[in-house]
């Protein structure tokens, strides 16, 4: 008994002894290599983490710096958004998801470069000045219109904000922007400046007072333009799309000229806007999906997928016979024209195509010079269709024969007829009554050709 009592204490006293420094040595190497494979795996995240950071940084930057370089331009307004060709044959803009913040959490993609010199307005700036975005003056392709006034200045402007449902998107934006940042003509819509805040893309212009062209000729229930004013406008719209073709440094093709992106001012001086279409002759995508508005589109385009500066002749052409026969040209106006043409004897026939609303109050000569000169942009060969700067020439030589006309008048006044009272309207009518006071008639401007739908314009 006693020696097992004896015995007893260090049996019991040696197996704490014995465990407990293995025990506490595993779970301290269990602790330890759970704490390291936590550790690794961390560190492991946090790597993949800054590589993604710093992979998406270098992409901002490479095409940030790409957008630096851009020289080409761009463009949008429009009609009626189903009327845009590109809805339906060419794929859909880009995703107006990826004008908001970054899936990081990141600030916002800036899409024009401040060294632009274009002004840039705060959101906040242009909320006050349209009432909270109230002061609706219009809708487009691109997305509505807003009228605002400066507080600060005073100054009145027209407001447009990219929609959320609009086919248009950043690409438009950018391209408007950066193509009349730096194209200044006075047939051209005058940008103010831009705002890309809180998720926003609008563009800011000088407030056209008369609105578009478009209204002005198919509104039913105001006063039709008259003849002279269709000349003049006709004139401007030339002008400007010359400067565009010729002018322009690299040129430019608007690619979407119609009667809705023609704006008049106070003085009824007409310009060409929105260009979120337009591209510069020396782009690289110059083969692009068919793209701009139904009854506008140059059918040669449509047909070679590659566009030219005779696409925008050829638009231009039915612009004008929009403007003489104030018809919608996506109801059927060019099968009305041919038609028109194929029993045509001499240019005066063209009157029958005339606006019905100007009761015949037109000069006959003018109508038909313009109508010829229309016919010819027309043409199914791009080849053979006029430049602009012909054509431009071509219009101005309306107004030119008639100030000589005006000035000859004077001279032979003592061999005119007593003067008489010319009922409203016949101001501009052709001269008839010259021939009757033995006034010889005035050789037509120098490279004018006589009706031939087949020949080019000088």
């Amino acid at each position: 008994m006693a020696g097992t009592a004896a015995s007893s204490p260090p049996a019991s006293g040696s197996a704490p002894s014995a465990t407990s420094p293995s025990s506490n040595g595993s779970l301290s190497i269990g602790v330890i290599i759970g704490i390291s494979i936590g550790v690794f795996i961390g560190v492991i995240i946090a790597s993949c983490v800054v590589l993604c950071l710093g992979c998406r940084r270098k992409r901002l930057k490479k095409r940030g710096s790409s957008r630096r370089g851009f020289v080409l331009p761009i463009r949008v307004n429009g009609v009626n958004s189903s009327t845009i060709m590109s809805d339906s044959v060419s794929s859909p803009p880009a995703n107006v998801a990826s004008k908001g913040n970054s899936w990081w959490g990141g600030q916002e993609k800036q899409l024009i470069p401040s060294s632009l010199g274009v002004t840039k307005f705060t959101y906040k700036e242009l909320h006050k000045a349209t009432s909270n975005f109230t002061a609706l003056v219009g809708q487009g392709a691109f997305g509505p219109v807003y009228k605002a006034v400066l507080q600060s200045t005073g100054t009145t402007l027209a407001v447009k904000v990219l929609a959320e449902q609009s086919k248009q998107g950043d690409k438009e934006f950018q391209n408007e922007v950066m193509l009349l940042g730096r194209l200044h003509h006075r047939n051209l819509v005058n940008l103010v400046g831009y705002c890309e805040e809180k998720n926003q893309r609008i563009l800011v212009y000088e407030y056209m007072h008369n609105g578009s062209l478009q209204q002005k000729l198919l509104d039913q229930n105001s006063e039709p333009l008259s003849w002279d004013q269709r000349v003049l406008i006709a004139q401007d719209i030339s002008r400007g799309l010359e400067y565009l073709h010729e002018g322009a440094t690299p040129p430019v093709v608007h690619r979407d000229i119609k009667s809705a992106n023609i704006l008049l001012d106070a003085t009824m001086t007409a310009r060409v806007a929105d260009f979120g279409l337009s591209k510069a002759t020396d782009s690289p995508n110059i083969v692009s999906g068919v793209k701009g508005t139904f009854g506008y589109v140059d059918p040669e385009y449509m047909s070679t997928n590659s566009f030219t500066e005779k696409s925008d002749v050829y638009s231009f052409g039915v612009l004008l016979f929009e403007l003489i026969t104030a018809r919608n040209p996506q109801q059927g106006l060019l099968d009305y024209v041919h038609l028109a043409a194929m029993g045509m004897e001499t240019k005066e026939d063209w009157a029958e195509i005339m606006d019905s609303r100007m009761s015949g109050n037109c000069n006959l000569e003018e109508l038909g010079d313009m109508a010829n000169i229309a016919y010819k942009c027309v043409g199914p060969m791009g080849a053979r269709r006029p430049k602009m700067r012909a054509v431009a020439q071509n219009l101005c030589n309306l107004g030119k024969r008639r100030s000589k006309e005006q000035v000859i008048m004077p001279v032979m006044k003592q061999d005119l007829p007593p003067a008489r009272s010319l009922p409203v309207g016949e101001r501009s009518k052709p001269v008839r009554s010259k021939k009757d006071a033995g006034i010889p008639p005035l050789s037509p401007p120098r490279g004018y050709n006589q009706y031939d739908p087949g020949s080019d314009m000088v």
